[in-house]
């Protein structure tokens, strides 16, 4: 391990065809995915979708049922996990009690057989790396959650690994020490080089610290894109519906040139049209990307708003949330600056309105052979 900073210290990693099934039940199921060297590859979705058990089988603590696993272009789907050379961070610490700080990071170089001047200089330069150079001496119950956090980080980086797997670091720690934690995984990240996979359910972590997220749904990757493309183009409803909140109109179509009108109701929306559209379709309209405002229930018919009632409404300090029923379609929410807000109450008419751009179409939904030809994990 080296304090000063690297770059291109990381190797790629490439998940060909990777499945696991237990029984006739299929966890992960024929998984395509390539990360380059130094990326930061976040695996995300709810539980049970499949990204533990993928972290699980790189590391090879789970064996594949099959599929390949390259590291560095070289396969490692038969070696045991000692002989992978992989870090590997998890949610409980996993460090030893009967050890100080020093010693539990000192553990993986003993393992390798390093001299007692390499493991020295090797665990001063990680206790440095993650701002614990004075506690060393300590055991880890004299350690607060995210100093354990930091020193099974430590451990995990000391022996200069290619790639590091992390999962759900953070989870078992508050909100303010998650987000600094954050950005030391983050400095360390730059200064060190190394390729990351991260394992998480919070959508806020998989955005701020990632290159591109992995979105895992029933044992699948639904779609592989930086966290903005994401966000502004999901490429399935579900993708729309996870990361964030979401409204989608679904109703039959009407194209005309570069835009399409989508009739919802006694309403027709106004779309941009950027690739072929069926005769039915999905909008996704985000809530911040609307506006509210008192009306008697006639709004301008220019195809970028809907008429509605207030059902709720939620102040969350800097924003506001509210819940509009909308006759023909349902409930949408709209989130906008509570000091930009009209004071309205529950029961009022309203006119929900956004620019023109903002409502985009939402792809058609591909059966399981589709989405495997697409390929879209290699985006």
């Amino acid at each position: 391990m080296r304090s000063e900073t690297r770059s291109g210290a990381g190797v790629a990693l490439d998940l060909v065809g990777l499945s696991k099934n237990y029984g006739k039940n299929g966890v992960v199921k024929s998984v395509d995915l390539s990360v380059k060297p130094g990326e930061f590859v976040t695996l995300l979705g709810p539980s049970g979708s499949g990204k533990t058990t993928t972290l699980s089988m790189i590391a090879g603590f789970t064996p594949a049922t099959s599929g390949e696993i390259l590291l560095g272009g070289e396969s490692i789907s038969s070696h045991p996990p000692h002989r992978r050379n992989i870090g590997v961070v998890f949610q409980n610490y996993a460090l030893f009690p009967h050890m100080t700080a020093a010693e539990n990071i000192a553990f993986p170089l003993k393992r390798r057989k390093m001299t007692r001047t390499q493991i020295r200089d090797r665990v001063k330069q990680a206790l440095d790396l993650v701002h614990l150079h004075e506690f060393g001496d300590r055991y880890p119950k004299q350690l607060s959650g995210g100093q354990q956090q930091r020193v099974a980080l430590a451990r995990a980086v000391v022996f200069d690994p290619p790639i590091l797997l992390m999962d759900e670091p953070l989870g078992a720690l508050d909100k303010k020490l998650r987000d600094s934690l954050q950005g030391e995984i983050r400095r360390i990240h730059r200064e060190l080089g190394v390729t990351i996979m991260l394992v998480t359910h919070d959508q806020e972590e998989a955005l701020t610290l990632s290159d591109r997220i992995a979105v895992f749904n029933e044992g699948r990757i639904e779609q592989c894109a930086t966290g903005e493309t994401l966000y502004q183009r999901p490429a399935t409803r579900f993708v729309a519906n996870f990361l964030g909140e979401s409204n989608i109109f679904t109703g039959p179509v009407d194209v005309v040139g570069n835009e399409a009108v989508v009739t919802i109701g006694d309403s027709r929306l106004r779309v941009e049209v950027d690739s072929p559209v069926g005769q039915s379709a999905s909008v996704l309209l985000r809530p911040e990307s609307c506006n509210v405002r008192a009306a008697d229930g006639q709004i301008a018919s220019d195809g970028c708003g809907l008429p509605g009632v207030v059902a709720d409404l939620v102040y969350l300090g800097s924003t506001r949330r509210l819940e509009i029923d909308v006759p023909g379609h349902g409930r949408i929410t709209v989130r906008e600056p509570a000091e930009n807000g009209e004071r309205l109450r529950r029961g009022d008419n309203v006119a929900v309105t956004w620019s023109f751009g903002a409502a985009t179409f939402l792809p058609e939904e591909q059966s399981a052979s589709q989405e495997k030809a697409s390929a879209p994990a290699l985006i």
